[in-house]
């Protein structure tokens, strides 16, 4: 997608040896942490707990994204999408709710990654369907996939990590992050609307209602839409997190089986993603160790005041835009005392709402803009940094002061 939103011609997404630079990244990263471990720099005793600590996490994405994906492969989200366009009956306002509606509801239940990987086309293919510019619809996606990340534990890895840490259950953590992630949510609303859904921008006063969606397979269309039932309703009566996603997936998995095979595939596994995620828990354990722990003492502070709430939220924001939200996390959680329960709540905030900025600065944003461009969609850099730059920076000051007041 070009500055004002046209398609483009889409680029090979492939490298070497057919690997995409993802994939190198993931084995780079992996490979190093190895080599930690190898050398000493990682003993093996915090080398163990490291792993202990990511299993439940990496069993959680093995079942998460082939859900995802073959609920999508189901028609679930595209029905949905079709469904809202139809609801919303031309009007942008209403579809823009709806549209918010929905970004914030995958986001929220299926994980922020699900939202970048499935709802990004299908909202580019409702662009399409009512003949609209395809950048209002894009960025309502990117943006929500990082703002609307707080209120569960699945919803974002870094909840996974930071619920854990601090030892909250899913119905517990979901009272203390409600507010922020109201506040997060309405302030991304805001700047979508100013920067690219009100009318000067959008381009259109009304747009032409698409014809209503039946799903071509409904039976799977309903076993898929049962299992992310079961997996929700697991998260909110406390079933453990990769318990609750692996019963779910299971379910998925079996309907296919049962009535059409051709969507199963060795693809469905996220190998890049289970890769990514072991090296860089060993990378960050290991630099942590080195030195990084000292910097970021310094930075945040000790305090569990309004000024060490603070702190955290703006290391954890920058850090996150310079490399990546999971390694700022992971490394802002290592010098926060467990006791300061706030604190690595806003540190949290800070790693999930702000991550708008550049496109490395979460996994979503980053898997966001390669589906953009497999699409053959581009995006401009300068609007992408600026635009999400004036939202961090509300959406995290709106965040933290919710969570002050619910202290």
């Amino acid at each position: 997608m070009s500055e004002d939103g046209n398609a483009q011609p889409a680029r090979p997404r492939a490298g070497w040896l057919g690997l995409h630079t993802l994939d190198w990244v993931a084995i780079a990263l992996l490979a190093t942490g190895i080599g930690f471990v190898a050398s000493g720099l990682l003993p093996l005793s915090e080398t163990d707990t490291t792993m202990r600590r990511v299993l439940p996490i990496l069993v959680f994405l093995f079942t998460v994204i082939p859900l995802a994906e073959l609920t999508a492969a189901a028609e679930v989200f595209d029905v949905i999408a079709a469904w809202i366009a139809r609801t919303a009956r031309g009007s942008y306002p209403a579809l823009f709710v709806l549209c918010v509606a929905l970004a914030s509801f995958t986001t929220i239940t299926l994980n922020l990654d699900t939202t970048a990987v499935l709802l990004t086309p299908v909202m580019l293919a409702l662009a399409a369907r009512i003949g609209g510019r395809p950048l209002p619809l894009a960025m309502t996606t990117v943006w929500l996939a990082n703002t609307a990340s707080l209120l569960l534990p699945v919803s974002n890895l870094t909840n996974v990590l930071a619920a854990g840490r601090i030892g909250l259950p899913p119905v517990v953590f979901a009272h203390r992050m409600a507010l922020p992630q109201l506040a997060a949510i309405l302030a991304t609303m805001l700047f979508l609307w100013l920067f690219y859904w009100r009318r000067g921008v959008r381009g259109a006063d009304r747009y032409p209602p698409p014809d209503r969606l039946r799903p071509r397979r409904p039976v799977l269309f309903a076993v898929c839409v049962a299992a992310c039932l079961l997996f929700v309703v697991g998260i909110l009566v406390e079933v453990p997190l990769a318990l609750a996603s692996s019963a779910a997936a299971a379910i998925a998995v079996a309907g296919f089986l049962a009535f059409d095979r051709r969507d199963l595939r060795w693809g469905l596994i996220p190998v890049r993603l289970l890769v990514f995620v072991t090296g860089l828990f060993l990378v960050m354990q290991t630099i942590g160790r080195h030195g990084l722990d000292g910097v970021l003492r310094t930075l945040i502070g000790t305090s569990d005041g309004t000024a060490g709430l603070l702190r955290a939220a703006g290391v954890g924001a920058g850090l996150s835009n310079v490399l990546n939200n999971l390694p700022a996390y992971l490394a802002g959680e290592a010098v926060v005392s467990v006791a300061h329960h706030d604190q690595v709540l806003a540190l949290l905030i800070g790693t999930n709402v702000a991550p708008i900025i550049t496109p490395w600065a979460s996994l979503a944003t980053l898997i966001w803009y390669e589906r953009c461009r497999s699409e053959g969609v581009t995006v401009s850099l300068g609007r992408l940094s600026w635009t999400g730059a004036c939202l961090a920076v509300v959406g995290l000051a709106g965040a933290v002061g919710a969570l002050l007041l619910t202290r």
